[in-house]
């Protein structure tokens, strides 16, 4: 497993906003969405490729496009889909999955509660959209659910991540014969007692779409 901080100073500054206490959820969506271009950016640098012969307005040239089949982005319900549009917006001609995943606070085990996905992603390349790579059990769920599905691939966007969680993630995976990365704006200092990421930005979930219970 790879993981990637994206080092950039728009990405701090954003992140610096996301982490206010004071911003509101409409405020805390376009952040969001602007972070979430700016890295996908850098998730989408080793995106597959071919040639494709064109013609500019002053001679023939060979360009390239994505290749077939094209990529999948799964968003993780329900925050996962505050990060989809700033995705799209960068790779607009990639399809689009949903994946449902829900963590007990007890065991903080995560189980699969909706998808809708292809049922065979032989030769996909998949990019997850989580916004908190905290305890990693979601997306290791995630990434182990898309794998027996066939994706060859994988590319985990967070907004943040904590070191345990990479670690917890790394052990879930092994035994995972694809590679996986993970590109996030930030790397922070540690999880709590309660497994949130310290400092984070609290509940991403909430702050993107309000509490709803």
């Amino acid at each position: 497993m790879e993981t990637r901080v994206v080092d950039h100073p728009l990405v701090a500054h954003k992140l610096t906003t996301l982490r206010e206490e004071t911003t509101d959820s409409p405020t805390f969506r376009r952040l969001a969405d602007e972070l979430v271009t700016l890295l996908a950016y850098e998730a989408t640098r080793s995106v597959r490729v071919e040639p494709v012969a064109i013609t500019t307005p002053v001679a023939p040239t060979t360009g390239i496009r994505l290749s077939s089949p094209k990529p999948l982005v799964v968003p993780i319900l329900r925050a996962g889909l505050g990060m989809l549009d700033g995705m799209m917006r960068l790779m607009p001609t990639a399809e689009v999955g949903f994946l449902g995943m829900v963590r007990d606070e007890a065991t903080l085990e995560a189980t699969t509660y909706a998808e809708r996905l292809p049922a065979d992603l032989s030769g996909r390349q998949v990019y997850v959209l989580d916004p908190m790579l905290a305890t990693g059990g979601t997306l290791a769920a995630a990434i182990r659910f898309l794998v027996d599905r066939g994706a060859d691939d994988i590319t985990c966007i967070v907004l943040l991540a904590a070191p345990e969680g990479c670690a917890n993630l790394s052990a879930g995976l092994e035994g995972v014969d694809v590679p996986v990365t993970v590109v996030t704006a930030a790397m922070d200092e540690r999880l709590n007692e309660h497994g949130y990421i310290v400092p984070g930005l609290g509940d991403a979930g909430d702050r993107l779409y309000g509490v709803a219970h």
